[in-house]
């Protein structure tokens, strides 16, 4: 699938959100490596805590529904925001070797990866003694 392609799924994605209070509606669209494309959305809650993001509702979707290896993901926001700390996170945890892009609200997109938006992340192996 084209970086294009992937981005145009999130930003359908973003259109999903629930974000009533800050109404920064984003979207993310995960491509697992057998070609399946696995939408997320931030769900906002008055609770802010209980709020959760995009990239981990595509992720732990995709998990749910028995996908375990993930080529890339696309995130949109109004202005191609960065993954928030506990995204990055659980993106090193379930796919450390994903593409990431990261787009704006007309489609425009950056490259990167998981390792340079968390390097020296911590890993199931620092849980070893």
């Amino acid at each position: 699938m084209l970086a294009e392609e992937l981005v145009e799924h999130a930003l359908i994605a973003r259109r999903r959100a629930y974000a009533p209070y800050s109404g920064y509606a984003v979207g993310a669209a995960l491509l697992t490596t057998d070609g399946a494309v696995i939408y997320g959305c931030n769900v906002e809650n008055a609770s802010y805590p209980a709020t959760i993001c995009a990239e981990r509702v595509a992720l732990t979707s995709a998990v749910a529904q028995g996908k375990r290896d993930f080529a890339a993901i696309a995130v949109a926001t109004q202005n191609a925001g960065s993954p928030c700390g506990i995204c990055r996170q659980v993106m090193a945890e379930l796919g450390p070797e994903m593409r990431v892009y990261l787009a704006d609200a007309a489609g425009n997109f950056s490259v990167t990866s998981v390792a340079e938006l968390l390097p020296d992340s911590f890993t199931g192996s620092d849980l070893r003694t």
